[in-house]
């Protein structure tokens, strides 16, 4: 965890009054981090306080919680009053990198080692999670790997602090004063003390990384101590990741996907959740398993859905309604991917995706933020022109470069910038 200010101040006797100058944006420079803090003090108990006490939080919770509440300056994106937001030049030009470094075989395989180890482990729990929630036991390992290193990752930060400070004083305060809000009403229900309510720099809680308004929709006592204790107890972990995507609409008995070979006489641009079909009408396209056996017979009469991360450059799939339910626990594709073959590895002893991924990633955001816009003009619609190529723009780069002559290859490429336009 990083130093905390007040202990860098100590150490720096003599540079207090400098530190607090150049901590600060420079357009917040005459407003000192003392005045600050009475701001903040003075917004807890003016702005806060009455919302609080509108939704049910008793003055003894809302008192308790705010005399330890402390501004957190090491947080990322803030904004201190009298300062202004400052450009994010990276978030409108950053380059992609490929989609290839997401999938580190390295990390991978040792998340699935330990993850065979703790379904091993876990075995007893896991069982009942799996008659409870429907959700496979490798899937919900995945996840629990993916986010807290199965629970051994450092969670640093307190996050009553973090929400509270960001609330106050970011680009989103909105989204963490409501998250605040759901904070303390955990802290109302007598699950966590606020010393032991720990968290990400976003806020994101505990070894399931639930935000605080999740906790209260998906979290469970599943050990019956009379606690959600997403943060010491296992099995409070686990069922809270499985009733979270069970909520969400996980289907039991289905796969969440299959990596597969698409002939080139089957456009690319058939993807997306709003184009599924069966998927014995996917196969008998000559779409086929890159492991040569045959789709499960319970899934060829169920909907299944085309997905090309990284168009004709990477591997390819047809994937389940599961896999949209995985995105909703994190909104992208990739880190879909990463559940679901992080969750074979532990699950049947998969290995590392068969397609490669090509030469993509090279593209400034900005590059395809202005490919997005130039097809919005000629009608397509790409999901909104934010530099990001999701499934709506891959698909509308493979239409147009088929009524273009082009073979399409469904992703934004340098021989496209000046072509589409």
């Amino acid at each position: 965890m990083m130093t905390s200010i007040r202990t860098r101040l100590a150490r720096l006797a003599g540079a207090v009054a400098l530190l607090a100058t150049i901590a600060l944006p420079v357009t917040a420079a005459a407003q000192s981090r003392e005045n600050v803090e009475k701001q903040f003090r003075a917004w807890l108990q003016s702005d806060v306080w009455p919302e609080a006490k509108a939704s049910g939080i008793s003055q003894k919770t809302f008192e308790a919680a705010a005399a330890q509440i402390r501004i957190n300056w090491d947080l990322p994106d803030l904004v201190p009053p009298g300062s202004k937001p400052q450009k994010d030049r990276k978030q409108s030009q950053a380059e992609f990198s490929s989609p290839g470094a997401y999938f580190s075989e390295k990390r991978l395989q040792g998340l699935a080692a330990t993850g065979r180890s703790l379904a091993q482990a876990n075995a007893g729990v896991l069982k009942r999670i799996e008659r409870t929630y429907g959700v496979p036991s490798p899937v919900i390992l995945a996840i629990w790997g993916r986010e807290s290193g199965y629970g051994r990752a450092k969670i640093p930060h307190n996050v009553v602090d973090v929400l509270a400070t960001k609330a106050f004083m970011s680009t989103r305060p909105e989204l963490f004063r409501r998250e605040l809000i759901a904070a303390l009403h955990i802290l109302e229900s007598g699950d966590v003390r606020e010393e032991d309510m720990r968290g990400s720099w976003a806020g994101a809680m505990g070894q399931p990384q639930f935000l605080p308004s999740s906790f209260l929709q998906y979290a469970v006592d599943f050990d019956g101590d009379g606690r959600r204790d997403i943060w010491n107890s296992t099995p409070d972990a686990l069922a809270s990741i499985a009733n979270y995507l069970s909520k969400k609409g996980w289907q039991n008995g289905r796969d969440w996907g299959f990596e597969v070979t698409i002939p080139a006489s089957v456009s690319c641009a058939q993807e997306g959740p709003d184009l599924a079909r069966p998927i014995a009408e996917w196969a008998a396209t000559g779409i086929q398993r890159v492991s040569g056996k045959g789709f499960p017979s319970g899934e060829l009469k169920a909907k299944g859905m085309m997905l090309v991360p990284a168009g004709r450059s990477g591997p390819e799939f047809v994937v389940t309604p599961n896999f949209y339910v995985i995105k909703e626990y994190n909104n992208s594709d990739l880190y879909a991917l990463f559940i679901g073959n992080l969750a074979d590895r532990i699950g049947s002893g998969g290995g590392a995706f068969r397609g490669a991924w090509g030469n993509v990633g090279s593209l400034l955001r900005s590059d395809v933020a202005s490919m997005q816009k130039a097809l919005e003009k000629k009608g397509y619609d790409v999901g909104g022109s934010d530099g990001l190529p999701g499934y709506k723009t891959r698909r509308a780069i493979g239409d147009w470069q088929a009524k273009n002559g082009l073979p399409s290859t469904c992703y934004p490429s340098e021989s496209l910038k000046g072509r589409i336009r």
